[in-house]
């Protein structure tokens, strides 16, 4: 086995990190969650060229798919989202016409590989802790992240600013991004009425499309559409979190085909 001290170790992981620091400073699209709307747009824009770098405050990624139904290790999926798993390649039980199993661990691990695999990357330990904004016109043009643990320690420490041409709120029923966004730039007029209770039925499809812009830079995905747009809660059923993460992955590589224009 090749020998390496304990310098060189240090050395090159923090050289290394730091060089992809760097090249995180200017992004086109930040995600904030790297559950499954939050993986699911990461591949897509990845996949079309985008520079795309996901922050997720936990340790690992997946979101609300490992916790399961109750930390049950199965989770349901329908059409037409069972053609992203087969994109991804992820094994599936049809359990009637339109509906399947899938399991969790699975799902986490194929839908990070394919996000990393298109050229996405997701970074652990990070919160983010504000946006950036610009005037003329008024938008969001990036985040302010500290490390986890920071925030955790409650220790005052100033944040890192990243840019970004858009910035994906993906952090679930809190809408976190949008919540910060909503009370420190309330010219933006955003309007948070929070989620309502369970109605399987209509949130899935109401869920992706109510997916999109909630202001200028700034979108929502995943579960933080139903906090900002007032839709029910769906529970352990997860076709419309792949489907609105491939949704805004639309809405923003056709947005920024136009102010690229």
């Amino acid at each position: 086995m090749k020998q390496v001290n304990e310098v060189r170790i240090s050395k090159y992981i923090i050289k290394e990190t730091m060089e992809d620091w760097l090249d995180f400073i200017d992004q086109d699209v930040i995600i904030v969650g790297a559950g499954p709307a939050g993986m699911s747009a990461a591949y897509y824009l990845a996949s079309a060229g985008l520079k795309t770098t996901i922050f997720e405050r936990r340790l690992g990624f997946g979101g609300g798919i490992g916790g399961g139904a109750m930390l049950f290790h199965k989770i349901i999926i329908e059409e037409p989202a069972n053609q992203i798993l087969d994109e991804i390649h992820v094994k599936y039980k049809r359990l009637e016409e339109g509906i399947y199993v899938v399991d969790t661990a699975e799902l986490m691990a194929k839908l990070a590989s394919a996000a990393i695999d298109a050229g996405a990357r997701i970074i652990n330990g990070v919160s983010v802790d504000d946006v950036i904004f610009r005037e003329n016109p008024l938008r969001v043009a990036g985040v302010a992240v500290e490390w986890t643990a920071t925030q955790i320690a409650n220790l005052h420490v100033d944040p890192i600013f990243i840019s970004a041409k858009a910035v994906i709120d993906a952090t679930g029923h809190d809408a976190e991004i949008i919540s910060v966004a909503s009370r420190k730039l309330p010219e933006l007029n955003i309007m948070i009425p929070g989620e309502k209770p369970a109605y399987s039925e209509i949130a899935e499809e109401l869920t992706v499309e109510n997916t999109g812009m909630v202001a200028p830079g700034l979108y929502a995905a995943g579960m933080a559409v139903t906090e900002v747009k007032a839709l029910p809660r769906m529970g352990p059923i997860f076709g419309s979190m792949l489907m609105s993460g491939k949704r805004v992955a639309e809405l923003i590589i056709s947005d920024l085909q136009i102010v690229k224009k």
